[in-house]
């Protein structure tokens, strides 16, 4: 049984190590040294551009290449000798080490970045085969070409990311210096999201809080700064993480520096942070680091576009998903009496009332008093979230045999496609929130009500059932801050790979 209120045990100077860990940690200490993630995600990156290249070069000429096969002897090796090439590009556009960098990188963060790569390759591919005299590959197969690329090197990328973070050499063994309200959050998002790899063997705080109830017991103080250098060595440590400890800025400072020629990655949680998104520009004046916030205005251009896309894909999506949402409002009418669809107040744009559509998951007559109670007590930092996902009130006893299923593919917002088309809704944007759960709001979460709310959004990629109600309302506020249309085409491109994962976790 663990101790919710236990201050973390510290580590005495003069204990091994070793022993302040948990199971898990000691087990990753077996690794050689060369398991690392530094070595094996790259190189597995490489192998997957060298693959969906290789194949999209091979399907390319054998259909459009005039003669049904995959090219000549000499076109094969010439097109083999340049893969070397393609890999510098892309290592010049950084697509081989952001995920030792960054724990949240995923391949629809490299969507650009192999845009760039394959359309600099073809053209180069191209100028290159007319300077030498050859005559292919034409243009009709290097355009399929082209457009094969695009769409298998970031599936095989994706696939190699999958079987590398299946690797225990994928997983970085991180420590956090500052065991207080910032440290033990980054914590606890760290664990709630084992994808991201990162193993907390534990903290490093002279003065640390009460723990958070929602951490594990094992995690323990593993000593002050000043032990930090052998924490690193004995412990494999790959990343720290600086969460606003207690220690002085000058021994930070001094601590850094002997850390900065050692192989790992440092993290440092800046001051501000609530307003520092991930938009945020570096500059410098005379060699003092200045951070430029991105503009808070949106421009006319960037909103009719956002508009535009939201028009043009719910049209198609109602009409491709009419013969799934009749089927799902068949079901409905058997399961049990009442509506198909459910209407419900929300808020939207300036926190202007609207009447949000969904598919029926609950039977009629529903008390919602208990949904209203739940969201008042998860407002709190020491709340973890419910197991059964954040915003859907575990009640078994009112959600129907269809409901269920509705709720874990999610398709009971389907109907939220003819919000978007009246313009109540967006494709992607904050979620919206009922009138009462305004009531609770700080005032800095009133943000979100700046851009329309959406189908999907930051939190529902990005935490989901893993979050409490206070960590989701930070992250549409994040997503408001940070908003281009970038961001909201990763979003939607990994809405999907987000719902397989969760329906398959709940199977």
């Amino acid at each position: 049984m663990s101790r919710p209120h236990a201050r973390p045990r510290t580590v005495a100077p003069t204990n091994d190590l070793t022993q302040a860990v948990d199971e898990r940690t000691r087990h990753l200490l077996g690794r050689p040294a060369t398991a690392r993630r530094s070595r094996l995600v790259p190189r597995s990156l490489m192998i997957a551009d060298i693959v969906g290249l290789s194949l999209a070069y091979l399907v390319a000429t054998h259909h459009w290449g005039g003669h049904g096969v995959p090219g000549s002897t000499r076109e094969l090796v010439l097109f083999a000798c340049s893969l070397p090439a393609w890999l510098l590009v892309a290592r010049v556009h950084g697509l081989y080490h952001r995920d030792e960098e960054r724990t949240d990188h995923c391949t629809t963060d490299d969507i650009v970045g192999v845009f760039h790569l394959v359309t600099i390759g073809a053209w180069l591919l191209l100028v290159v085969s007319r300077l030498e005299g050859w005559n292919g590959p034409s243009i009709i197969s290097l355009t399929g070409f082209w457009l094969l690329a695009v769409i298998l090197v970031p599936l095989s990328r994706t696939v190699a990311r999958r079987l590398c973070r299946r690797s225990r050499a994928y997983v970085q063994n991180t420590v956090i210096v500052g065991a207080g309200d910032i440290g033990q959050l980054i914590c606890r998002k760290l664990i709630k999201h084992p994808e991201y790899g990162a193993n907390v063997v534990g903290f490093v705080d002279r003065s640390p809080k009460v723990r958070r109830p929602d951490l594990p017991e094992h995690l323990s103080i593993l000593g002050g700064p000043d032990r930090l250098p052998e924490i690193i060595e004995r412990l494999h440590v790959e990343r720290v993480v600086i969460a606003f400890s207690n220690a002085p800025v000058s021994e930070l400072l001094a601590l850094l520096r002997r850390l900065r020629p050692l192989p790992i990655q440092i993290d440092l949680v800046p001051w501000l942070f609530e307003l520092i998104g991930a938009r945020v520009s570096v500059h410098a004046v005379e060699g003092l680091t200045l951070i430029g916030l991105p503009a808070g205005r949106r421009s006319t251009t960037s909103r009719i576009l956002k508009r535009a896309i939201d028009i043009v894909a719910a049209t198609i999506g109602l009409i491709v998903l009419s013969p799934l949402m009749a089927y799902i409002a068949i079901r409905i009418r058997r399961d049990s009496p009442g509506p198909i669809l459910f209407r419900q107040t929300r808020l939207g744009t300036g926190m202007k009332e609207f009447t949000a559509l969904k598919f029926r998951t609950m039977k009629l007559d529903t008390d919602q008093e208990a949904h209203r109670e739940y969201i008042r007590k998860t407002m709190s930092l020491q709340v973890a979230a419910e197991g059964n996902g954040l915003f859907k009130l575990d009640r078994g006893d009112a959600v129907t045999k269809t409901g269920r299923w509705l709720r874990r593919t999610s398709l009971d917002e389907l109907p939220q496609l003819i919000n978007v088309l009246k313009g109540d809704m967006s494709l992607v944007g904050p979620r919206p929130c009922i009138p009462y759960e305004a009531e609770n709001f700080a005032p800095h979460h009133l943000e979100r009500f700046s851009m329309p709310q959406g189908i999907t959004g930051l939190w529902q990629v990005a935490a989901r059932a893993n979050s409490t109600y206070l960590e989701a309302l930070d992250l549409d506020v994040a997503y408001v801050r940070d908003w281009s249309l970038g961001l909201d085409l990763r979003l939607i491109l990994r809405t999907p790979l987000q719902l397989l994962r969760q329906r398959a976790s709940t199977t």
